[in-house]
């Protein structure tokens, strides 16, 4: 039963009792049973502006699902962030961001000036201090002076 269906009953057991319409209790009871039909009323209107409320949030809720996945996928893909460098045009100056991706195929052209850049990374030694020698089959090489498990052959 709701609200407004116990407040009628209410006042259809106090209609039936015939009590005097002119007596000051019968006046304060049928003021009560005004009261509440209105605050019966009221709720009823404040639960379907709720429901209403929550299909919203729920579409809203679905919604946002959707971008989110959207969003969020196109990232899981890659697995990481991919790193990005800093390289200085030498004729223009220019800093420019490339991936290490650009930097492996080794070069682009400057997108300020046009200046083709190259990248050369042979010379390149790691900067961890140690001097292990390449040839020696107990390190890996790269000049980072570990020690592989098992020797290169």
């Amino acid at each position: 039963m709701t609200l407004t269906e116990k407040t009628a009953y209410i006042k259809g057991l106090v209609e039936g009792l015939e009590l005097n319409a002119d007596e000051k209790e019968v006046k304060v009871i049928n003021a009560i049973i005004g009261l509440l039909d209105d605050m019966a009323l009221t709720v009823s209107d404040l639960e379907e502006s709720m429901n209403d409320m929550g299909n919203q949030l729920d579409e809203v809720d679905e919604d946002l699902y959707y971008l989110e996945q959207d969003f969020y996928d196109e990232d899981e893909d890659d697995g990481e962030d991919e790193e990005y460098y800093e390289v200085t045009c030498p004729t223009c100056n220019e800093t420019i961001c490339v991936s290490e991706d650009v930097l492996l195929k080794g070069g682009i052209q400057c997108p300020n000036c046009g200046e083709s850049l190259e990248f050369d990374f042979d010379d390149l030694e790691c900067d961890c201090g140690c001097c292990s020698d390449a040839d020696d089959e107990d390190y890996c090489g790269c000049g980072c002076g570990e020690q592989v498990e098992e020797p290169i052959k």
